[in-house]
């Protein structure tokens, strides 16, 4: 019985890591700010849904299941400066990983949209 439940133990730690995992923020919102005053492009990775229900201005939506398909259309060059957002910070990390392993080089990623401030 012991083993079963330090079994459980391990599993539910396991889990909670895997869920955890690249949902750290990049950059604050103050730098954030300063990085899209100075022309970097503030990609939201909500769904159309949550788009439309408000988000920050200025802000590009390519819902994160859709990116791979459309980084073509990207309205930033390889070399310039991406602030990844979401609500929670999962799927920013998601996005940004995904920005980074296609070549984009200067990709921050926000988190959540409340970082924002």
């Amino acid at each position: 019985m012991k083993t079963f439940k330090q079994a459980l133990v391990v599993l539910a730690l396991g889990l909670s890591a895997f869920f955890l995992m690249g949902a750290t923020p990049t950059v604050t919102g103050e730098a954030a700010h300063e990085l899209v005053k100075q022309g970097a492009l503030l990609l939201d990775v909500r769904t159309p849904q949550e788009f439309q229900g408000g988000h920050l201005d200025g802000a590009v939506n390519v819902p994160v299941q859709e990116l791979e398909a459309k980084l073509a259309t990207l309205p930033a060059k390889m070399d310039q400066p991406i602030v990844v957002y979401c609500r929670s910070g999962h799927r920013s990390a998601n996005a940004a990983e995904l920005l980074k392993k296609a070549g984009y080089t200067k990709v921050q990623d926000l988190g959540a949209m409340s970082n924002w401030k």
